[in-house]
C-alpha cells in the first residue's frame, strides 16, 4: 500500500510557439540544439535591451489552459520581476504573472478532482550545467506556464496518474509539444507529523513517484523541517539545498517595461468557444460514430495525432477493417522506426490507397505490411509505384508449393509425423518465394492437398 500524506503541485510546462515569449528569437526546445545559436540581446538579458510585447499565441494559448482547468481568468494582471541571483537567469530576474500580492493569470479552477490554486505565465530562464559552468541560453525566454494546484493529492500514484490526464488534455488543447514532458516542484509533508518540503525541478513521471514515495519514507523516518531539497535520480534520494524562500526573498516588484495585460469579458469567451472536445468526450464519440469497442477507442484516445489520423482515414474507409491498420500496424511502424507520426510524412490519400487495395484483394495483407514499412520517410502511391497484386492463379503457386517441399524434406516428414504446426513454415516460405503475393489461402489449400498424397 502507498504512503500518505500531503501532496501539492506546481507543474511547469512549455507552451507551443515559434517565437519566444518577449523577442522574436524562435523557440527551439529539442535536445542536441547547438547552444546559443537562438538568441539576441532581450532574452540574454544584455545592458538597455527591454522585451518586446508578450508573443500573443502564448498569451491566448495560456488563457486556453486556464478555462481548461476551469479557472477564473483575471481581466487585468501585471508583470512582475521574480529576482533571484543563479547563472541561468542573465537578468537577475525573471518575467512572470505571480508573487507577492499579484493574482495569476487564472485561478480558483479544478481539474479531475484537484483544485487549482492558480495558473499563471511567465518566462523559462536559461539552461545552466552546475558541473561545467556552461550556460545555454537558447531556453531562455521560452514561454512557460505554471499551474499550482491545492495539496489535496494522498498518494505518489494519485499524483501520476493525475499528471498523465492533464498531459493529455493539454495535448488536445494544442498548448503544449507531445514531447515537451514534464518539469515539476512537488510539495511533501506527513499531516500533524512533519513540515512541508519542496523537492524541485523533477522532469519525468516516473522521479516524481520515485521523489515522493523516498520523501515520505524520509520523513517518518527523520521528521522535517521547511526546507528546498533536489531528487538525485542516480542514488534514488531527496537531497537538502536550502532552507525555504518565502515570497519576500524573491523581492517581486512591477515590471516598468511591460504593459498590463487586459482581457475583455467578450475575449475570454472566446477562447473559451475555441476549446476542443476534451479526451473523454472523444473517446464517447469515437464509440458512438465508428462503433468501435471501449478498449480499442482507448488506445486512438490518447494520442491526438493518432485519433486525428484515424478519424480522416475513417471517413474515407469502413472504419472497423480501418482500425488494426492504425492501431496495431501504423503504431508497431512508428514504434520501430523511433518515431512520432508527425515526423514521417505519410498522407490519409496514400495509407487509404493501401489498406482499400488489401481490403479489395488486389494485394495480399503481408505485402501491405511490407509496403507500411517503406512510408518512412515518406508514403507514397502505390499505383505510382507500379507494385504487383495479389497471386490468385492456382497453377503458378502449385509450382511454388511444389518447391518449397521439395526443398524442405524434414519438415515435410514431421507433418506427415503429425506436427501440423510445421504447415506454418512452410507457408512462409511460400510467401517468402512470391514475395508476400501469394493469397494465404489458396496456398494452405494447396500445400494440404500436395502433402496428403
Amino acid at each position: 500500500m502507498k504512503q500518505e500524506g500531503m501532496i501539492g503541485l506546481e507543474i511547469h510546462v512549455y507552451l507551443v510557439t515559434k517565437e519566444k515569449l518577449f523577442c522574436r528569437c524562435k523557440a527551439v526546445r529539442e535536445k542536441g540544439t547547438r547552444p546559443n545559436i537562438y538568441i539576441c540581446p532581450i532574452c540574454t538579458g544584455q545592458p538597455g535591451a527591454k522585451p518586446m510585447t508578450p508573443n500573443k499565441t502564448a498569451v491566448e494559448k495560456a488563457i486556453q489552459v486556464g478555462l481548461m482547468l476551469g479557472c477564473k481568468v483575471n481581466n487585468s494582471v501585471n508583470w512582475q520581476r521574480k529576482h533571484y541571483t543563479w547563472p541561468d537567469l542573465p537578468k537577475g530576474y525573471q518575467n512572470t504573472i505571480s508573487g507577492g500580492r499579484v493574482s495569476g493569470l487564472a485561478v480558483n479552477g479544478e481539474f479531475m478532482g484537484i483544485k487549482i490554486r492558480e495558473m499563471h505565465l511567465e518566462e523559462d530562464p536559461a539552461s545552466w550545467e552546475p558541473e561545467t559552468g556552461r550556460v545555454d541560453y537558447n531556453r531562455s525566454g521560452l514561454p512557460l506556464i505554471e499551474i499550482v494546484t491545492e495539496p489535496d493529492f494522498s498518494t505518489s500514484e494519485e499524483v501520476v496518474n493525475w499528471l498523465k490526464k492533464l498531459l493529455l488534455n493539454l495535448e488536445y488543447l494544442k498548448a503544449v509539444a507531445h514531447d515537451a514532458g514534464i518539469k515539476a516542484d512537488v510539495n511533501v509533508n506527513i499531516p500533524g507529523k512533519t513540515e512541508r518540503v519542496e523537492i524541485k525541478n523533477i522532469n519525468s513521471l516516473e522521479n516524481i513517484e520515485k521523489a515522493i514515495e523516498y520523501e515520505f519514507e524520509r520523513q517518518t523516518r527523520e521528521g522535517s523541517e521547511r526546507e528546498t531539497r533536489r531528487y538525485d535520480s542516480q542514488k534514488g534520494k531527496t537531497i537538502k539545498m536550502r532552507s525555504k524562500e518565502g515570497s519576500e526573498d524573491y523581492r517581486f516588484i512591477r515590471d516598468p517595461d511591460l504593459q498590463n495585460l487586459v482581457f475583455e469579458d467578450k475575449f475570454i469567451e472566446e477562447m473559451r468557444g475555441k476549446l476542443p472536445e476534451t479526451p473523454e468526450k472523444k473517446l464517447n464519440n469515437l464509440i458512438k460514430k465508428f462503433k468501435i469497442d471501449k478498449k480499442d477507442a482507448e488506445v486512438l484516445a490518447k494520442n491526438l495525432e493518432i485519433v486525428e489520423f484515424y478519424e480522416k482515414v475513417a471517413e474515407r474507409i469502413d472504419g472497423k477493417f480501418a482500425l488494426p491498420w492504425v492501431t496495431i500496424e501504423l503504431l508497431r511502424h512508428l514504434n520501430y522506426n523511433k518515431k512520432k507520426l508527425d515526423e514521417i510524412n505519410i498522407s490519409v490519400e496514400h495509407f487509404v490507397e493501401l489498406i482499400k487495395a488489401v481490403k479489395e484483394g488486389k494485394i495480399t495483407e503481408l505485402q501491405g505490411k511490407e509496403i507500411l514499412n517503406k512510408f518512412n520517410p515518406a508514403s507514397f502511391s502505390i499505383k505510382e509505384k507500379g507494385f504487383q497484386g495479389k497471386i490468385t492463379d492456382e497453377g503458378s503457386l502449385e509450382k511454388a508449393c511444389k518447391e518449397v517441399i521439395s526443398k524442405n524434406k524434414e519438415a515435410v516428414e514431421k507433418i506427415r509425423n503429425g506436427d501440423p504446426k510445421v504447415l506454418n513454415f512452410l507457408i512462409g516460405e511460400v510467401m517468402r518465394k512470391t514475395e508476400k503475393r501469394a493469397d494465404f489461402k489458396v496456398v494452405r489449400e494447396l500445400l494440404e492437398k500436395l502433402l496428403s498424397h
